[in-house]
């Protein structure tokens, strides 16, 4: 277990070392060196975002990629925007993490069980990666979860997400095709190799300030997440 910890460790330090993407690693300098009246005093990370969590997780929160005032700002997935808002609190109340808000990387927030990453690693522009974008980073998740030995259930934050994570399974030679895959809230699909894989909308505000994810919803999601991976 030594040796994965050091692992994972290891591959976040070469994730924000990453220079793959022509066009986003402009766009996340200057976002950083420009940045939004509201987070003038901040520094900006301004980087390629590492995962963080448990290195021992039974559960992958995987997302979309970070946000360029959130993430990009923070340097941590899910921390400082309101996704981040939405989404901590109730890991807190399902037993994930150690409290409900999320502001810096040196807020004390912990996880346990669970490991937070996403299948893009930079701030897109409008939130949109490019198919291109998203085949460049696909390598850092398929290293990722062959180093997760403990890993049971994936639970998949949009569509993106859900259709990244089936990508890795395709790559792994899990999957022979995504024939029967689905995306829907609370959708479960048991995988060859023990996974379970369960979705759910993304925390965007777009879905959230519109009802279509509600909290109830998301707790639902996380409660089903902790038994599948037996952790309730």
């Amino acid at each position: 277990m030594a040796a994965t910890i050091k692992s994972l460790a290891a591959l976040n330090a070469r994730i924000v070392a990453c220079d793959r993407c022509e066009r986003l690693r402009p766009y996340c300098a200057e976002v950083a060196r420009v940045r939004r009246r509201a987070f003038a005093e901040f520094e900006y990370w301004g980087k390629p975002v590492p995962s963080f969590g448990d290195r021992k997780a039974r559960v992958l929160v995987l997302g979309l990629a970070p946000g360029a005032h959130g993430s990009n700002r923070t340097g941590r997935p899910f921390t400082g925007d309101g996704s981040g808002n939405f989404l901590f609190p109730v890991l807190h109340e399902a037993g994930f993490a150690s409290q409900p808000k999320a502001v810096s990387r040196d807020d004390g927030m912990e996880l346990t069980g669970a490991w937070i990453s996403a299948v893009v690693r930079c701030a897109p522009p409008a939130n949109k990666p490019t198919p291109e974008e998203q085949r460049n980073c696909a390598p850092w998740l398929d290293e990722e979860i062959r180093l997760m030995r403990e890993l049971r259930v994936v639970a998949c934050l949009g569509k993106i997400a859900f259709d990244g994570f089936l990508g890795h399974q395709l790559r792994a030679g899990m999957l022979k095709s995504r024939a029967g895959f689905i995306f829907g809230h609370g959708k479960e699909y048991a995988l060859p190799g023990g996974l379970t894989l369960i979705a759910s909308y993304h925390p965007s505000l777009q879905n959230t300030n519109t009802g279509k994810l509600t909290r109830p919803m998301l707790l639902g999601v996380f409660n089903r997440a902790r038994e599948l991976a037996g952790l309730a």
